[in-house]
């Protein structure tokens, strides 16, 4: 399989992993929040129901924006960002774990999407 082939499909295959759960923090915000730390919800400037439907929308977005192919790059790295942030919030457990699988997948979207730059003479 070719580098772009199987690219796309780790882009469509994240994409769709990202607005699922974006759906899903929608469809229940308190429950998914319960799983953050403690001493992470005490650092929230906002309240935990609050700060879960903006964490869907983002997951919403960058799923959006990975499946359609726009944004990519962009998508890609602010995935990364976020799947860090949830593994240092919740912590890595037994549901958690594949975080780390699916930011390898998003940091090898941000490599090979990576914005080139024009070569000078």
């Amino acid at each position: 399989m070719q580098t772009n082939q199987a690219m796309h499909l780790v882009r469509v295959g994240i994409g769709i992993t990202f607005l699922w759960i974006g759906v899903l923090i929608f469809r229940d915000p308190e429950t998914w929040g319960g799983l953050l730390q403690p001493w992470a919800v005490t650092l929230l400037p906002l309240s935990l129901p609050t700060a879960m439907i903006g964490t869907a929308v983002l997951d919403v977005l960058i799923g959006l924006f990975l499946l359609v192919d726009i944004f990519t790059w962009i998508a890609a790295l602010v995935a990364s960002i976020h799947l860090v942030l949830v593994l240092t919030l919740v912590g890595i457990d037994a549901t958690t774990v594949r975080d780390i699988g699916l930011l390898a997948a998003t940091l090898a979207l941000v490599w090979a999407n990576k914005p080139h730059r024009p070569k000078t003479s």
